[in-house]
């Protein structure tokens, strides 16, 4: 068989590029930017208008990331969806309890996805992260069942907060309250991270969906 020859049969797995990645600062821009967009247009028109600019920054940010990556990560698209229609929703019937009631379903859908596919044996966390970590079937399980609760607590809080408060201190609940409380919840995982962490190519996705 010619070098040719060889080369044109080569497995696709083996002269596939790899798939491009967003750089870690665009990264954080892509998902801050329309939550501070949101947080600066309700502060001077109110909470309509900031939805109509949150709406538009979420399909913004996806076009960006197709754009670069030509790959779309679950979370980012689910939570584009549903601002889209909830957003759609405050804005068509002028009720702001809809852009505040996504929060909510948004999370308790992410923390029973979780939870129910691990019920079954599955696990969607890898997917949800993109695959940017590498660690055993254990941690993503222990993992799986730490976000899972935590999404729910999230959810829980939203609801709490939105109750109690004027719209424009749940804006700032939303924007300052929930991304450091994730941010700490985050690093709080590394050490079973770094328990569990396996070189890339030893991971095992038999598992994930």
């Amino acid at each position: 068989m010619t070098q040719e020859t060889m080369s044109r049969t080569k497995p696709a797995a083996q002269t596939a590029e790899p798939r491009k990645k967003l750089s870690p600062g665009l990264k954080i821009a892509l998902e801050l930017g329309p939550l501070i967009v949101f947080f600066v247009v309700n502060s001077k028109y109110g909470i309509f208008p900031a939805t109509g600019v949150l709406m538009a920054g979420v399909l913004l940010t996806l076009g960006v990331s197709w754009a670069i990556t030509k790959h779309l990560p679950a979370m980012p698209v689910v939570t584009a969806l549903l601002v889209l229609v909830f957003g759609g929703l405050t804005i068509f019937l002028q009720n702001e309890d809809f852009i505040k009631l996504k929060v909510t379903i948004l999370y308790s859908m992410f923390g029973a996805a979780l939870l129910g596919a691990l019920y079954f044996g599955k696990l969607l966390l890898p997917i949800v992260f993109d695959m940017a970590i590498h660690i055993d079937d254990t941690g993503w399980r222990k993992l799986t069942w730490r976000w899972g609760v935590f999404f729910f607590f999230l959810a829980g809080l939203n609801e709490v907060v939105r109750h109690s408060v004027s719209t424009d201190v749940w804006v700032n609940f939303k924007v300052f309250g929930i991304l450091p409380l994730t941010i700490v919840f985050a690093v709080a995982q590394a050490p079973l991270i770094m328990r569990h962490e396996i070189p890339a190519e030893q991971e095992d996705a038999e598992s994930h969906f």
